[in-house]
């Protein structure tokens, strides 16, 4: 099976996909050593711009995938590859959103629970 189509979300490849995790956790391994300075404010909105692109960018994907949709069903195209691409490209994006999303809601639970 060819995962390249899989890959190419957020532009990445196999092995770009797996620094882009890695830079992730870099961003993560900030929040936890840095002081109460000024860095703090930019990591958590270097944290912040990346959740908002990874929604921009799964916006994107399902327009895509739907005007996909609407492209097959009016005949204008024949092509169930692209289509399947598409759908395929869209439900992976959603899927890692919503993996995130959950992520944040249970780190805001945990913190909501911390006794001060």
């Amino acid at each position: 099976m060819d995962y390249s189509s899989v890959y190419s979300i957020y532009g990445m490849d196999a092995v770009n996909g797996i620094d882009s995790v890695k830079h992730l956790e870099n961003i993560g391994n900030k929040i936890s050593k840095s002081d109460a300075s000024g860095e703090d404010k930019d990591v958590f909105a270097a944290v912040l711009n990346a959740a908002i692109d990874n929604i921009n960018t799964t916006n994107t994907y399902l327009s895509e995938a739907e005007n996909e949709e609407i492209k097959f069903a009016l005949g204008e195209t024949e092509s169930t590859h692209d289509l399947m691409i598409s759908l395929q490209k869209a439900s992976t994006a959603l899927q890692y959103t919503v993996a995130v999303r959950d992520r944040f809601v249970a780190a805001y639970k945990e913190i909501m629970q911390m006794q001060i």
